[in-house]
């Protein structure tokens, strides 16, 4: 109800359902959203989308980048991800925070 998908990819089993966000981004299988995820696709400056490597930047050489997040992830409701953020098989993100960078397979994101 109520959300919004927009250029993504939804792999079979991921789920959406209640006043989400999803722009420029791939969900692979089996990937839930709580209520109220947002993966934001676009930097407040409208400038180039960077993938954060530890302390490296890595141009992504698009504007409107959203999230990739890896099969069988779980995020918490309200939890939003900042563009270009990269989610590794089996993590799961706590409700209420803002997730940027790139994370290993099977990661608590707190």
């Amino acid at each position: 109800h109520c959300s919004e998908v927009k250029h993504s990819i939804l792999l079979p089993n991921s789920k959406a359902p209640h006043f989400n966000y999803v722009g420029d981004s791939i969900l692979g299988e089996s990937v839930n959203l709580g209520a109220g995820v947002k993966l934001s696709n676009l930097r407040n400056d409208g400038t180039e989308v960077y993938l954060r490597l530890g302390d490296s930047r890595v141009g992504s050489g698009l504007r409107k980048v959203g999230a990739i997040i890896g099969e069988g992830c779980q995020l918490g409701c309200n939890a939003v991800l900042n563009p270009g953020v990269i989610l590794g098989a089996g993590c799961s993100v706590f409700p209420n925070l803002t997730v940027s960078g790139i994370h290993p397979p099977n990661g608590k994101i707190r």
